[in-house]
C-alpha cells in the first residue's frame, strides 16, 4: 500500500493478478449491494414504518447552514431524503496490503462532493461516487513530516487545519499547522507553531533534552488555535497571520493541553502542586477567539482523573473523578460558573472519548453529543451478543433532569452522531444484519424518529461502524464510515490482504421520483 506518486501507466500494466481479482471484487460488490439491501427489507421493512412524516427536498444533497459565514465552523442542518433506499456511493480499500502492514489514518472529512482523509504524512481527497483505491485521488497534499493532531471541525467554505511533523523523522516537533482546502487540496498557508517542554514557556525541547508538549489544534471564527503546553497561538483562517499569543503564567504550572472551538473556544489546562501524576489538577478556560483574552476560568476539584470539553457555548464538560472512564457531566454558564451536574451510574452509560495516547483531541467523544440544550448519551447494552439493544437518553443542561428517551428496539443499537439544527442524528446499528442499518433523525422535543436513510453493509464494512475503530461522518446527504487505521493480518502465507477503508452510503438516486 504506497502512499508515494500515483501509479504511472507501467506500474499499471504490472499489476499482479492478485491486485486485479482485488478490484474486480469491489465492482462486483458495488453492484452486489442492492442485493443484500432487498434481502434484508424483505425481512426487516419494519424501519420504514418508523420513518414519520417529515418532507424532504427533491435534493438529498440539499442543506442549510447554520451559525454563520465562510469563517465560521460548519453546522450543516441535513434534509431528509426523497428517496431513504441507501445505497453504496463510494468505497476506498485497499487489496495490496503485506502481513503486518500498518498505516495511521488521522483524520477525517466530507464535503458536497469530497471525501477527505489523512494517511500518514499525507492528506488525499477522493471524488465521492466512487470505487477507489491508493492513485484514484483528485488531490494529494504531501505534508513536511506525520500528521500528529487534526480537529474534525471544517469552515464554512470547506477549510481545516492539521498539524504535522517537520520532517519524517520520528522525533521531529510537532509544530507545522496546515490549513488547507478540501475541495481542491490547495495549501492556503502554513506557519510554525511554538513548542514547549512540559509547560516551561516557549523553546525546543531538544535544546533542553526534553520531549515536547502534546500539542492541539481547533478552529472558531476567523481563527486557528494551536495549544503546545506552555500557551495557545492564534493564526487568522484567511492569512494564516499571528493573531494573538497566549503563555502560561509559570507560577501556576499550568500545561495548555488541548482546545476545543466551534461557535466559542476553550482550553483544557493540566496544572502540577507536586511532582507525581497525584498532584495533578486540570481547569478549563474560556478564551475570546478575536483576543485571546480569558473570559473565564474553571477550576475542576483535586483528585479529577481527566475532563474532556463536549461543547463550547454553552460550556459541557465530561469528567472522570475514577479509573473507570467518564463519570460525571458537567454544565457551565455563559460566565463559566457551574451550573448542574450529572452523574452517570456506574456501568449504565456508554461516555467514551479518545485515549491519551491516541492524537490529541480534546473534544473527540463521539458517543456523547451536545445540543438544543440537552445532553445525549447512550445506555449499555441489553441483552446478549446478538439480540441486544439500548436506548439515547437526554439530560436537561439547566437542571439535570432526563428528558426524552429512544429506544433502539431489538437487535439493533442506537448511537449518537451529531447534531442537525435542533434534531439529532443517530445511527441505528443492526446486530443480526436482516433488520437493515438506518440514519435516522431524533426530535428531543416531540419523541419522533424520522428515518433518513437504510442501508446494509457487507461483512467487510461491519467493523467500520464501531467509533473506536472509525469516524462517522455525516455530511452533504450520505453517511461515511472510515477507518482510523488500516492493518493487515499476517495469514502466515505471506499473501497480500485485501481491506476496506472507508464507505458512504447515499441516497438511491435512481429510485427518486
Amino acid at each position: 500500500m504506497s502512499f508515494g506518486p500515483p501509479p504511472s501507466i507501467y506500474t499499471q500494466s504490472a499489476l499482479t493478478a492478485e491486485q486485479q481479482q482485488g478490484r474486480r471484487r469491489r465492482k462486483r460488490l458495488l453492484g452486489g449491494l442492492s442485493v443484500v439491501l432487498a434481502l434484508a427489507l424483505s425481512v426487516g421493512g419494519w424501519l420504514v414504518l418508523r420513518s414519520g412524516d417529515d418532507p424532504g427536498p427533491d435534493d438529498p444533497k440539499a442543506v442549510a447552514a447554520t451559525g454563520g459565514g465562510r469563517l465560521d465552523v460548519r453546522e450543516t442542518v441535513e434534509k431528509r431524503p426523497a428517496n431513504q433506499r441507501g445505497v453504496m456511493g463510494f468505497r476506498f480499500s485497499a487489496d495490496d496490503m503485506a502481513p503486518g502492514e500498518r498505516h495511521e489514518m488521522p483524520g477525517t472529512w466530507a464535503t458536497d462532493k469530497i471525501l477527505a482523509r489523512g494517511i500518514n504524512r499525507t492528506l488525499i481527497g477522493f471524488g465521492i461516487g466512487k470505487d477507489v483505491a491508493v492513485g484514484d485521488e483528485e488531490w494529494k497534499l504531501r505534508l513536511d513530516g506525520p500528521i500528529c493532531a487534526v480537529t474534525r471541525d471544517v469552515t464554512g467554505e470547506n477549510r481545516t487545519a492539521v498539524l504535522s511533523r517537520e520532517s519524517e523523522d520520528a522525533a521531529a516537533l510537532c509544530n507545522q499547522v496546515v490549513f488547507v482546502d478540501l475541495d481542491d487540496g490547495k495549501k492556503v498557508w502554513q506557519r510554525e507553531a511554538p513548542v514547549s517542554k512540559l509547560g516551561t514557556g516557549k523553546g525546543s525541547p531538544k535544546e533542553s533534552g526534553g520531549s515536547q508538549d502534546t500539542p492541539g489544534v481547533a478552529l472558531t471564527h476567523g481563527t486557528v488555535a494551536v495549544t503546545w503546553g506552555g500557551g495557545t497561538d492564534a493564526f487568522a483562517m484567511d492569512t494564516g497571520k499571528p493573531r494573538w499569543s497566549v503563555e502560561s503564567d509559570s507560577a501556576d504550572k499550568c500545561e495548555h493541553h488541548g482546545a476545543v472551538g466551534g461557535t466559542g473556544l476553550v482550553v483544557r489546562l493540566q496544572c502540577w502542586t507536586g511532582d507525581t501524576y497525584d498532584s495533578l489538577t486540570y481547569k478549563v478556560r474560556g478564551l475570546d477567539p478575536e483576543t485571546g483574552a480569558t473570559r473565564w476560568t474553571y477550576k475542576l476539584d483535586a483528585g479529577i482523573q481527566d475532563v474532556r470539553v463536549l461543547s463550547t457555548e454553552p460550556a459541557v464538560l465530561a469528567v472522570a473523578a475514577a479509573d473507570i472512564g467518564i463519570t460525571h457531566i458537567l454544565a457551565l454558564d455563559e460566565k463559566g460558573k457551574h451550573r448542574t451536574t450529572i452523574t452517570l451510574a456506574k456501568d449504565a452509560y456508554v461516555a467514551e472519548c479518545a485515549g491519551e495516547t491516541d492524537l490529541l483531541a480534546t473534544g473527540d467523544c463521539p458517543t456523547v453529543v451536545v445540543g438544543d440544550g440537552q445532553v445525549f448519551l447512550t445506555t449499555s447494552e441489553q441483552g446478549d451478543t446478538i439480540h441486544n439493544y439500548n436506548w439515547i437518553v437526554g439530560f436537561d443542561l439547566k437542571t439535570g433532569r432526563t428528558t426524552e428517551k429512544f429506544e433502539s428496539g431489538r437487535n439493533a443499537l442506537l448511537h449518537p452522531l451529531r447534531m442537525s439544527g435542533g434534531k439529532l442524528l443517530a445511527l441505528r446499528d443492526s446486530s443480526d444484519h436482516i433488520t437493515p442499518m438506518g440514519l435516522v433523525s431524533l426530535d428531543p422535543r416531540t419523541g419522533e424518529e424520522t428515518t433518513y436513510l437504510y442501508f446494509d453493509l457487507p461483512t467487510e464494512g461491519w467493523t467500520l461502524t464501531s467509533t473506536e475503530l472509525a469516524d462517522i461522518v455525516v455530511e452533504s446527504g450520505r453517511i461515511f464510515f472510515a477507518a482510523k487505521s488500516a492493518s493487515a493480518p499476517d495469514n502466515g502465507d505471506g499473501s497480500k490482504s485485501w481491506v476496506w477503508l472507508t464507505v458512504g452510503i447515499e441516497p438511491d438516486a435512481a429510485r427518486k421520483r
